[in-house]
């Protein structure tokens, strides 16, 4: 019996190892020189000041934060999104307002936002979701008429871009991930982006503990000592060195993950046209996607339930994605179960996604686009 084929899988080698074992040998903990490295290479490649983080949770925190968003202030988001993006913004002492997405392009629809702005909104929170990012341009004039802020949750956004612009650069800042799931990965990482210099240095403070160590490892004060209030959100050196490794690569790893997500357009665009199922939109003018998922999205909830018990009896470990926040337990607790987004609903309950990773072997795409070609629709 063939091996089952995984939805997601890192490309981990000697290098990591190496690395971690030269971070072993020197300072562990966070702002250690892998950190600083990694911090500069992904500065370098975004155009943007970058902090390394714990998680990309800890880095949404983190952002609005330094954003001084907080206790009765709302921030518009999908329900659409993973449990973090909510999260954030209660840990803070915010309210996620929930909007419906846009059909296209599974980011928040600007008309739906207009609709969910009071008095009381603060920012808001959009989600690349596939690296593909929604209407920006409406969004952040939307942000700029109302004097809000803007915090990019581009998690799944590394190597996208909108207007020739990396994600996360375009808003007040922007959040990365670097779970084990994501294009690069040190396990659990993330990382918050921004060119405000201002923004930057509170993020540096709250991210160590609320101290000017970062201030004092440069060499800029002689000692450190508690200034403000925060928390520790730095990223170990260990980590860093992993992702240190993994940037070595990351073209390769664009470029592997590209080929799978070409193979499975050109072969899957015939059944999907018969079946009446959406793929991913391919780039635009505007957008540049990474290839970090690869969706069909079925016409029915029953046709994508039994298309994905098809795939998973072949040994296609394909899998649905979000339960929308607004319809999860402790979204209906919070008084959201009444929302009104059908769009959300409806891609939640159509949406499959196929296993995308850079060791995906060529015999395992025709597995992957055999066992597709016999789902009914």
């Amino acid at each position: 019996m063939e091996s089952p084929i995984p939805l997601s899988r890192p490309w981990f080698s000697e290098e990591e190892k190496r690395r971690v074992g030269a971070a072993l040998a020197g300072r562990v903990a966070g702002d250690g020189p892998f950190g600083r490295r990694v911090e500069a290479r992904l500065s370098e490649r975004l155009g943007a000041r970058v902090l390394l983080t714990t998680s990309c949770t800890h880095a949404l925190e983190l952002a609005l934060l330094a954003l001084r968003i907080g206790p009765g202030q709302e921030v518009v988001c999908p329900s659409f999104t993973f449990v973090s993006t909510a999260n954030a913004i209660l840990r803070v002492g915010g309210i996620p307002v929930f909007a419906d997405i846009e059909e296209r392009t599974l980011g928040l629809d600007p008309e739906a936002v207009e609709s969910k702005l009071t008095g009381r909104t603060a920012a808001i929170l959009p989600v690349h979701y596939a690296g593909f990012a929604p209407d920006l341009d409406a969004l952040l004039g939307i942000a700029r008429r109302r004097t809000l802020k803007v915090v990019e949750d581009a998690a799944q956004g590394l190597c996208s871009s909108f207007r020739g612009r990396a994600l996360g650069t375009l808003g007040d800042a922007g959040c990365l991930s670097f779970h084990e799931t994501k294009n690069i990965t040190c396990g659990e990482g993330g990382a918050l982006v921004s060119s405000d210099p201002a923004l930057v240095g509170r993020a540096e403070i709250i991210r160590e503990k609320g101290t000017n160590r970062s201030a004092f490892l440069r060499g800029e004060v002689d000692k450190y000592t508690w200034v403000a209030e925060g928390s520790s959100y730095i990223l170990s050196d260990l980590l860093a060195a992993v992702l240190d490794a993994q940037l070595d690569k990351l073209d390769e790893i664009q470029a592997r993950r590209a080929e799978t997500a070409a193979f499975y357009r050109a072969n899957l665009a015939d059944w999907a046209r018969e079946k009446g199922v959406r793929l991913p939109p391919p780039d635009d003018e505007l957008r540049r996607a990474n290839d970090h998922l690869f969706y069909l999205l079925f016409p029915a909830p029953e046709a994508r339930d039994a298309a994905l018990a098809t795939l998973r009896s072949r040994g296609v470990m394909a899998a649905f994605h979000y339960v929308p926040l607004h319809s999860s337990p402790h979204g209906r607790a919070l008084g959201h179960g009444e929302a009104r987004l059908p769009v959300t609903d409806r891609i939640a309950a159509t949406l499959i996604r196929l296993p995308l990773h850079p060791l995906l072997a060529a015999n395992e795409r025709d597995r992957v686009v055999a066992a597709v070609r016999a789902c009914e629709a």
